[in-house]
């Protein structure tokens, strides 16, 4: 059994960073796609980026030149370092997971989530 777990959210003000992290446990993710997903009030999960096994990056245009993702491969861990942040950019920060190649940018391509974890941004 896989389970992802997040931390790092909080509340923040405009312009300032946080880190998000995830960590993967029960099976090794070497060879894994892993994407980070944020659902806003009354809105629909939406997809903010993505890293597979060989480090390879793809963010959403809205956090391009913000947000940047990187993993630990010894330590199954996944992070997403959010600069400039934006009240925009406030929701639910969740982590996902999946075996396979490629980047995935869609929900049903991934197959392990995170509970989430709120990041608040105030103007």
């Amino acid at each position: 059994q896989v389970q992802l777990t997040e931390s790092g959210g909080g509340s923040v003000q405009a312009g300032d960073s946080l880190r998000l992290s995830c960590a993967a446990s029960g099976r090794s993710f070497s060879y894994s796609v892993m994407g980070w997903f944020r659902q806003a009030p009354g809105k629909e999960r939406d997809f903010v980026g993505v890293i597979n096994w060989s480090g390879e990056t793809y963010l959403a245009n809205s956090v391009k030149g913000r947000f940047t993702i990187s993993r630990d491969y010894a330590k199954n861990t996944m992070d997403l370092q959010m600069n400039s942040l934006k009240p925009e950019d406030t929701g639910v920060y969740y982590c996902a997971a999946a075996y396979g190649s490629g980047l995935f940018l869609k929900e049903n391509e991934y197959a392990y989530w995170g509970q989430g974890t709120q990041v608040t941004v105030s103007s």
